[in-house]
């Protein structure tokens, strides 16, 4: 088999099944969303929904209970709105490395930018800064951890680079998980412990505007090159020497996939804490409806990982009197469902 015919199978154009697999998470995305208005300690039904929405689009605030507009706009949009995006985020970084180091088992924060954002805001609540410093330090230290993972596997000459900073972000977010585990032990254990722990378990409940607005930038940057460079996404899982007989700069396009994929998964967590399963169930779902080709996986990554988020968001504040932590739902949802696709799929990954 030639290496034409290795790629025609990728880059041909969307088969029926693709263009049903991409209606079906548009259709999933719209449902939860809009059920996810409707759903938490206020429940809203379905005709006073479409009337407070008729109302804000009309221009008449008036015609529709002031309490009722303040649960939808005031408290829900944002979380919405921040589900979609983290969500997005999250699912699209592990959609990208997934691809990128040809392995399904890759997930975000295998780079250790999870860890590394999760040491920058635990030292930001361990030194009691306020919240716009502790996402900024969340941000900073995602962003640092990778750099740190690449310029250790820059620094190692090999002829299986991906296998090297695999093994790296291994090691670099384990000695940042420990000073994680170093600051818990050090912090106040009346304030600071719990506020920690509750931000490493993930949470959409404290998200505002404001936080969407000033991590939009980095979302936006990071997205570009990854819906740009969709296409070669699909030549680099072919394999370094194949890639570069077709005339691609393996190195400088994984540096680029990997800055945009951290970029965003950076993003997401300063505001949102760590939540896992999200960037490594989703893509293997996305890829279930429409195939391998990573324009399409992509673009389907993003609608369900935002659609999850939001689903799994609404699940936290409605299921108990006391708001369950993303991270625990995400990982009871998603491991046994990770199990059951191991256990039932019979064909290749690729």
């Amino acid at each position: 088999m030639t290496t034409d015919d290795r790629i025609a199978p990728q880059i041909a154009a969307p088969t029926l099944r693709a263009r049903a697999g991409l209606w079906l998470a548009l259709l999933a995305l719209v449902a939860v969303v809009i059920l996810s208005f409707g759903i938490g300690k206020y429940p809203v039904s379905p005709g006073d929904f479409v009337a407070a929405v008729l109302a804000r689009i009309t221009g008449q605030p008036q015609a529709v209970d002031p309490t009722l507009q303040t649960v939808l706009w005031q408290v829900r949009l944002p979380r919405v709105l921040a589900g979609l995006a983290v969500g997005a985020a999250l699912a699209a970084a592990g959609a990208t490395y997934q691809g990128l180091f040809r392995n399904p088992l890759v997930s975000p924060d295998i780079l250790g930018v999870s860890s590394g954002a999760s040491l920058g805001a635990v030292l930001g609540i361990f030194l009691s800064l306020p919240v716009v410093a502790i996402q900024l330090m969340a941000f900073a230290g995602g962003l640092m951890a990778v750099a740190l993972v690449y310029a250790v596997g820059a620094s190692i000459q090999t002829r299986d680079p991906v296998l090297v900073l695999v093994l790296a972000g291994v090691a670099v977010g384990a000695l940042l998980a420990a000073c994680v585990s170093l600051l818990k032990v050090l912090a106040d254990p009346y304030n600071q412990l719990p506020a920690i722990t509750y931000w490493l378990l993930g949470s959409l409940a404290a998200v505002t505007r404001d936080d969407l607005l000033s991590v939009m930038p980095a979302l936006l940057i990071g997205f570009v090159p990854l819906i740009l460079l969709r296409w070669r996404m699909n030549l680099m899982s072919l394999g370094d020497e194949e890639a570069r007989a077709l005339g691609i700069d393996t190195t400088r396009l994984r540096c680029v996939f990997i800055a945009a994929a951290t970029l965003i998964t950076a993003a997401a967590v300063a505001i949102a804490g760590v939540i896992g399963w999200i960037g490594l169930l989703i893509p293997h779902i996305a890829r279930m409806l429409v195939g391998p080709d990573f324009g399409r996986l992509l673009l389907a990554s993003i609608m369900l990982g935002g659609g999850y988020l939001v689903g799994v968001d609404a699940l936290a504040r409605s299921i108990a009197m006391t708001e369950t932590p993303l991270g625990i739902l995400t990982a009871a949802l998603g491991a046994p469902f990770f199990l059951y696709l191991l256990a039932t799929t019979r064909r290749g990954w690729q």
